[in-house]
Formats: C-alpha cells, structure tokens, sequence
C-alpha cells in the first residue's frame, strides 16, 4: 500500500498548499491512503469545521488533531459528526470523538489510524501515552483487520518521539512524530519493520518562526516582552510529510521517503 502523511497545516499558507498540491500528488503518486494532520490549520490554533472540509475534499482520508484540537469550539460538535477527524487517544476521558479509527482505504483494504500526545515539555499533563498506544495496537494487530496501521506522535521532545517509535516497532507501519513544525532527516525502517520520522515538519511557510510571522516571535525572544498575538506567516507553502510503502501480508514497512514539496526546502518525493 502507499500512503501518504503530511505535517502540521499551519494557517492559511498550508490549507493552500494542500488544495493546491495533494489532488494532484495522489493521482501521479497512485496513493491508496493520505493522512493529514490539521491542528494548525484554521488561524495556526486548531481546526475550524469548514477548513477541515476543505482538507478532506483536497484528498485526504483523515485528519488528526494534538494538543490544540478543540481551540475552534464548533470541533467539539464537528468531531462527533465526522468520523474522519482524529483527536488524540490519551488528550481527555471525556473528551468528544475518537483517538483510533480503522478506515477504508483502496481494494478493500484498511488503515488504522490513532495519535498519541506526549508529555515532556507539554503544557498540559496529557495521560501516559505508552500504554495508550498499547492498548489501540493490540486491539488492531497488523495482518488482522487492518492491512496498514500509522501512528502519529504529537509531541514536543525528540526523545519522546524516538522511544515510542521504537514502543511501537514492529506493530504499526509508520510511526510518525508532529507538533515541531521542523522537519527532520532520520526516515528509516526500525529493526522491526516499521517506518519511522521523527517530526514530518508543517505544511507553511517556513519563512517564518515554525510557521508565524517573524516579527512577534523575535520581539519577544529579544525583548522579552509581547506586543501582538502570533499570526501565521502567508507566504508560498511548503507541503511537509513522509511516504511509506508497505506489504500487504505483514503490514509493515518496505520503504520510508521523506517529503518535501514547493517553498524554501529543497525538495524530495518518493
């Protein structure tokens, strides 16, 4: 199966960047499955429901959420309507929709999807995240149901990321870390057979200080002091993500690539 997964969308920058960019990407990719994560999408806080539309009728199959995913109210009653929206599995008990879904995908075939937030440098104590996983990739075991399964990491410390990736080596076929909006250069295949990325990056403009407009954020660096509210940066976008291949039989990974599309980075594709 080939799938595809793209980082944070960070504001206005990144909704267009997907519209623009994926309908055509999943025609000459062949994609049997897109992920998108859209916490940042509406305004660089959360996801409005109209923007989540839009994401979805670009070309995605689901969206994920983090630690912002009900800063846009109208998402508490959205979520519980559109099953193809993810918040994460360990953000609150009572908290609407849900953190693992499994999906219809091409010939048949199904992805689980669930995220998990972390909690070092988090600014909330979001519940353990290793056993909240655990519970969701051994009630889907690969080759089960599900002929696929990706997991998305929403968390702040590299460390973090790196461990639970590795916790959940060989039961998912991409592990896949969100919420830096940097994109990092470790794509590879764990000793168990899955894909694995540190941080996809954000699909924004990455002229900018993780994706808002440089002014704020270096007033307050320098003077320590704020004056504005962040606003996103809207300049040409740069789609940030990773594709995997996986083998039907086992569900696991048989090539990771990171992806850059259009922007400042230099790019890369399958």
């Amino acid at each position: 199966m080939k799938i595809l997964f793209l980082g944070d969308v960070m504001g206005r920058a990144g909704r267009a960047a997907i519209t623009e960019r994926l309908p055509g990407l999943r025609r000459d990719w062949a994609l049997d499955f897109v992920v998108v994560n859209g916490e940042n999408a509406s305004s660089g806080a959360g996801l409005t429901p109209d923007h989540a539309r839009a994401l979805l009728a670009a070309g995605a199959d689901c969206l994920t959420l983090g630690d912002h995913a009900f800063d846009q109210k109208d998402m508490l009653s959205f979520i519980e309507t559109e099953p193809r929206i993810l918040r994460p599995l360990n953000f609150a008990k009572d908290a609407p929709g849900k953190g693992v879904r499994l999906f219809p995908a091409t010939q048949g075939r199904k992805v689980l999807v669930t995220q998990v937030l972390g909690q070092v440098f988090m600014k909330r104590p979001f519940d353990d995240p290793f056993s909240a996983i655990d519970l969701a990739l051994r009630s889907h075991p690969l080759g089960g149901l599900a002929q696929a399964a990706l997991v998305d990491v929403h968390a702040e410390a590299t460390s973090e990321k790196m461990a639970l990736g590795h916790w959940c080596d060989g039961r998912a076929s991409l592990i896949v870390g969100t919420h830096t909006h940097v994109p990092t250069g470790d794509a590879q295949i764990l000793t168990g057979g899955s894909g694995y990325l540190t941080d996809a990056g954000m699909c924004g403009d990455y002229n900018s200080v993780i994706g808002m407009d440089k002014a704020e954020p270096l007033r307050r660096f320098v003077t320590g002091m704020p004056r504005e509210r962040f606003t996103p940066a809207n300049g040409e976008a740069t789609l940030s993500g990773v594709y995997v291949e996986t083998d039907d039989r086992t569900g696991l990974a048989r090539r990771v690539v990171a992806v850059r599309q259009g922007g400042r980075l230099q790019p890369s594709a399958p």
